[in-house]
């Protein structure tokens, strides 16, 4: 069985690559993530994932576009929903590039962390999965938190991505 993984961060890979892995699945990781800001955050999370690829022997996918205007022209003035367009954006993405690679399944490593709307990211991985035609696979590996935030040397970052947490968790 062949899996694609959306990698929002190199620590949020590490627990779920190794669930997968032990299910028996072949994972190929894809990094599509146009909702990080700044652009040099987005840099370092993206060079962060090559790093663990690397390490790992991860086969990556790379959809290296920084839409970031076309990201807040989605949630500007829709602030209260934008996570759900934030989660369908890019598991949308995920399911095409599932899709025409001939996955058995995607995921996200989205489902790892303890701070993401799990109920809704299972949601859209339903709803986009349906829509074309490949199917989500649903794991709760937040039960492997610790294993992501062991110290590897890789850049980890203090906030899911967009400008909008960014103010959440530094904001006081």
């Amino acid at each position: 069985m062949k899996a694609l993984l959306h990698i929002c961060c190199a620590h949020c890979a590490i627990y779920p690559l190794e669930e997968l892995k032990k299910e028996g699945f072949e994972v190929c990781g894809f990094f599509y993530n146009p909702n990080i800001h700044p652009y040099q955050e987005y840099q370092r999370r993206r060079e962060a994932v090559r790093e663990f690829a690397e390490r790992s022997n991860l086969r990556m996918i790379y959809r290296d576009e920084y839409a970031l205007e076309d990201w807040f022209r989605s949630v500007v003035f829709r602030e209260s929903e934008r996570c759900r367009y934030c989660y369908y954006s890019r598991l949308e993405i995920a399911a095409q590039v599932a899709k025409k690679g001939r996955f058995d399944y995607f995921t996200t490593t989205l489902l790892y962390s303890k701070t993401q709307k799990h109920g809704l990211i299972k949601e859209v991985g339903s709803e986009v999965a349906k829509k074309h035609g490949v199917r989500f696979y649903y794991q709760d590996f937040r039960k492997g938190w610790k294993e992501g935030i062991r110290e590897m040397g890789l850049y980890r970052q203090q906030y899911c991505g967009c400008l909008y947490s960014e103010k959440e968790r530094f904001w006081r």
